[in-house]
């Protein structure tokens, strides 16, 4: 590796580096998506820095342009305030299991930095075939050898959507809101006169819950 592959390999995981931090250490959720983005720029300059083309492409086109999407339109639907409350119970458990960690993986570092000391040695990496890693070789792989994978993890995945969509068809006449969350949702959709009077429904996520809580105040109201 010349030493513009260096300090290019040097870059891309400085940045991979205080993308994670940002994304551990940001209280402000759009800040943590943007650490996000800069760690999944950074994986991808990585992938193409060990002629991995292909797996560049998908990491900016998976994560990139649709992880780092979806999370922001929650945080557009939370607000960008939104934050959890503090939970302060097991704080020292917690501590101690994350120094642990910590002590752990600078151990696993130092085990292999010393071990590469006493080897004198390099090992460098073999040059890799000019198809390596690009989509044509990862297309012949994918559907020869690996084609019944392939196929099993489509079917894993059409189980999956199918179990979702039973599962949320299931919960649709349960109460899943608490009797606080309901009145605040009531008050805030907006129902006119004569849906109260005549016990009509309304339209939302949560309907079947706020209908649920005006269906006794509509028939009160009405006799």
């Amino acid at each position: 590796m010349n030493a513009l592959g260096t300090a290019y390999f040097y870059v891309c995981a400085a940045l991979a580096l205080f993308g994670a931090g940002t994304v551990v250490a940001a209280k402000n959720p759009i800040r943590g998506a943007m650490g996000l983005l800069l760690l999944i720029l950074s994986v991808a300059g990585l992938f193409l820095a060990l002629h991995a083309q292909f797996l560049a492409a998908i990491q900016l086109i998976v994560y990139a342009g649709a992880i780092v999407v979806l999370f922001l339109f929650v945080i557009m639907l939370l607000g960008p305030s939104a934050s959890t409350p503090s939970d302060r119970r097991g704080i020292g458990a917690r501590v101690l299991g994350g120094g642990l960690f910590a002590l752990v993986g600078l151990g696993a570092i130092g085990a292999i930095v010393s071990a590469a000391r006493e080897a004198h040695r390099t090992m460098p990496m073999p040059t890799p075939d000019p198809g390596f890693g690009g989509i044509d070789a990862f297309g012949s792989v994918l559907f020869s050898d690996a084609l019944v994978p392939f196929e099993l993890s489509s079917a894993l995945l059409m189980v999956a959507v199918v179990g979702a969509i039973a599962v949320a068809k299931g919960r649709q006449g349960d109460k899943t809101l608490s009797r606080s969350e309901r009145e605040v949702a009531r008050l805030a959709t907006p129902i006119d006169a004569s849906r109260e009077l005549g016990g009509g429904e309304t339209s939302g996520v949560f309907s079947h819950e706020i209908g649920h809580e005006h269906q006794p105040a509509a028939k009160e109201h009405a006799s």
